[in-house]
């Protein structure tokens, strides 16, 4: 007979999900209760951007995240060297660095 782990979780990956979402900017909000991030993807040439997802967690849990994310980031530096951040963040809208393109 095979024995489960009280502590196990399982966890179901669906397809769609596991294809993931990109985003190039998250704005992150808050209330007395919950966090939200809406993670967005801003496009060149696009004058509307659009919410990809959004993701509300407790404050708790936005503590772990944050503390999890850290350790990620320590993990992937050490192994792929520092990771480069501009100061200052770019003004919007992005056009990533070129000229407009033109049809």
């Amino acid at each position: 007979m095979e024995e489960q782990n009280d502590n196990q979780l399982n966890i179901e990956l669906s397809e769609e999900i596991a294809e993931g979402v990109y985003s190039n900017l998250a704005i992150i909000t808050h209330s007395s209760s919950e966090f939200v991030i809406d993670f967005i993807r801003v496009m060149p040439g696009v004058p509307k951007a659009k919410v990809k997802s959004r993701v509300v967690l407790t404050p708790e849990h936005a503590k772990r995240l944050l503390s999890a994310l850290e350790d990620n980031i320590d993990k992937f530096e050490t192994a792929n060297g520092r990771i480069k951040v501009q100061p200052d963040p770019p003004a919007f809208p992005m056009n990533f660095g070129g000229t407009m393109g033109q049809a």
